[in-house]
């Protein structure tokens, strides 16, 4: 394989936008560019196509169309659930409870809400990332209004039991969020089923445009508004409309949804090749988050007696793009929050690699991938004075 072809193994950083979503998007910014709050008969098509939008999207979480609300992103997404049930229910009380592994948006989201005055609970988890339930159901008071759970670990891609987190927050009266950024169009997701009361997505986590996401707000559930301004999106979150990105989002929420099966059934065995692969051929290695409740394109693997930029740097310089963790700590020298949550020591933790897959990637790749991993861990390690000392005491 040609060393200077692009091996793109970040996907849970972002994906690349689909043909048929750019096909989607292009006419929103060129034909039907009208503001959709206009009242001439252009403007009204587009805002009939919004709400198309909004049904297509409700449609795959078996939602009702105005459940959803256009976003920014995941991170606003997160920021308005938290916050806004935060200051909506503050007379009842001001104590949320979340995880220690939760991404940060919704960690920094948590840190803000402690500095106005509010209580938060951290759960911790287990050495393959699952929520601890009975420390869950321990931390529950009377003034409980929020439980905050991912649906899936965007760095170990453990997929979390929500439906039940779900039933323990609604026996006790509390408010329910997921940010199922990581999960959505990888996991079925039945928001009735899994009685959830708010969701947050971002589109560029499945092929669709950076800038735009949704919130999900069940029916019923009340939050105060993270912003101010006009009466878009029935007055709950104001600012003109990112029309273009809305319908490419529609377009690629319906695309990940319809091939979620086949495309995991793909990734499973990339995934589950490099993971046996790296495991059998770089000794003092291990595999984060649970080996069967995991996302099928996730791959978190820790290798020991090398620093992970280091790695990350060497396998860049072979064109394979990959990560130590969240793309949105990237310049964080500090080792991995969710990694040390579930009992890595600090040395190891800064030795993460993680390959997150498309369908798109080959096993082919992947045994690219592996043969440079391998150079690059020898190569690291033999200019590691731990190493040397390791081996010194083993002999």
């Amino acid at each position: 394989m040609d060393n200077k072809k692009l091996i793109y193994m970040d996907n849970a950083a972002t994906t690349s936008v689909k043909e048929e979503v750019v096909k989607e998007m292009i006419k929103y910014l060129s034909e039907k560019y009208a503001n959709p709050s206009s009242i001439y008969s252009i403007s009204q098509e587009v805002k009939e196509d919004i709400e198309s939008a909004r049904e297509r999207i409700a449609k795959t979480l078996n939602a009702d169309r105005k459940e959803i609300y256009f976003t920014s992103c995941g991170t606003e997404s997160d920021n308005w659930a938290i916050k806004g049930t935060a200051s909506f229910l503050k007379d009842k009380g001001k104590h949320i409870i979340t995880s220690a592994i939760e991404h940060h948006a919704v960690l920094h989201s948590m840190k803000a809400l402690e500095r106005e005055g509010y209580e938060v609970t951290y759960i911790g988890v287990d050495e393959n990332g699952f929520i601890k339930i009975d420390e869950l159901k321990k931390a529950i008071r009377k003034d409980t209004i929020l439980i905050s759970i991912m649906a899936a670990n965007n760095e170990i891609g453990t997929i979390e039991p929500i439906k039940e987190i779900a039933k323990i927050a609604h026996e006790n009266n509390i408010y329910f969020h997921t940010d199922a950024v990581q999960a959505y169009g990888h996991i079925p997701l039945d928001v009735k089923d899994m009685d959830i009361d708010m969701l947050s997505v971002s589109a560029h986590k499945f092929h669709g445009p950076k800038g735009v996401g949704f919130l999900y707000i069940k029916k019923g559930v009340k939050i105060n508004n993270l912003l101010d301004g006009g009466g878009q999106e029935r007055g709950k979150r104001p600012g003109t409309e990112n029309v273009a990105s809305i319908m490419g989002m529609a377009k690629a929420a319906e695309i990940a949804t319809e091939n979620m099966s086949e495309n995991n059934e793909k990734m499973t065995k990339v995934r589950d090749h490099l993971i046996d692969r790296i495991l059998k051929e770089i000794p003092y290695t291990r595999l984060n988050g649970d080996k069967v409740k995991r996302l099928s394109n996730n791959v978190n693997i820790s290798i020991e007696y090398i620093e992970g930029e280091s790695m990350l740097l060497g396998l860049d310089f072979k064109g394979i793009c990959a990560s130590s963790g969240s793309a949105c700590t990237s310049g964080s020298l500090d080792p991995s929050h969710v990694l040390l949550a579930i009992g890595l020591k600090h040395e190891v933790a800064h030795g993460s690699l993680r390959l997150s897959l498309s369908e798109e990637n080959t096993i082919e790749e992947a045994d690219y991938v592996v043969d440079n991993l391998v150079e690059i861990v020898n190569e690291l390690r033999n200019m590691s004075p731990l190493w040397e000392d390791f081996i010194k005491q083993n002999k």
